[in-house]
């Protein structure tokens, strides 16, 4: 099996996690969510082909982003055109967040027991979040409002050890690619086996859905989760970053 190329995992992305307020400038999109996560409050360009005005567009949703009270960020993929390169790299913007998007074909996985899978507003999966996150309870609203806006198939995964919850993420799928995210797992009982467990289970129902690819984000410094998705069947498939305006 061909996996999908990089505008199709990232058109996934943006379905898989959705900004509140969207606007299209042609092939720039433009996303605010109230600051709960870099990906849901960037602008990302998805053809490199399109940099007419790349300096003028820019300053627009710089602009836009301000106006809607989150920092300016530009997500760049090999997708964003050399002209948006070349006007952040002239405008001093800065280059932080560097990240991996592994992907596999999505074969069959064992569930474990103790996973739970739940709607993405329950309240329990929420819990689970704010618990293994650390989340402030304004963190949770901005999560949760975000997540109000899913309109594809999703799933909060938390799996319990004793009865407490041990590690969690959400899967949503999007055109047959299922897209992970907000990964976590107990920090004190990392090395147990307990994120491999608890992916397995969700990727168990995402194929149950008729998923067939599977893609998540990594971060580049990230060698322990790189090597968990390695053991799942993830492989590297490109390279992404975020652009900030310059600190004075």
């Amino acid at each position: 099996m061909t996996l999908p190329d990089v505008e199709a995992f990232e058109r996934a992305g943006l379905e898989a996690w959705p900004g509140i307020e969207v606007k299209w400038d042609g092939s720039w999109v433009r996303r605010a969510a109230g600051g709960y996560t870099k990906r849901a409050n960037s602008t990302q360009c998805l053809d490199p082909e399109d940099g007419e005005d790349a300096d003028l567009r820019l300053i627009s949703a710089s602009s836009w982003m301000v106006i809607r009270r989150i920092k300016p960020v530009f997500r760049i993929t090999p997708l964003s055109s050399p002209d948006l390169n070349e006007a952040l790299d002239e405008g001093g913007w800065q280059t932080i967040g560097d990240s991996h998007l592994f992907a596999m074909e999505l074969g069959s996985h064992e569930p474990d027991a103790e996973a739970k899978l739940l709607p993405a507003l329950d309240p329990v999966f929420l819990s689970a979040q704010k618990h293994l996150q650390g989340y402030s309870d304004a963190t949770v609203l901005a999560m949760r409002n975000l997540l109000a806006t899913l309109a594809v198939p999703a799933t909060g995964v938390v799996l319990y050890s004793d009865g407490q919850p041990v590690a969690s993420a959400l899967m949503a799928i999007s055109n047959g690619i299922v897209v992970t995210g907000n990964v976590i797992t107990d920090k004190t009982r990392l090395r147990q086996g307990l994120a491999g467990a608890m992916m397995r289970s969700g990727l168990d129902w995402a194929r149950r859905e008729g998923a067939t690819v599977a893609a998540l984000s990594v971060g580049a410094d990230n060698a322990g989760a790189q090597a968990l998705y390695a053991g799942l069947g993830y492989t590297h498939q490109y390279d992404y970053a975020y652009r900030i305006p310059r600190q004075v």
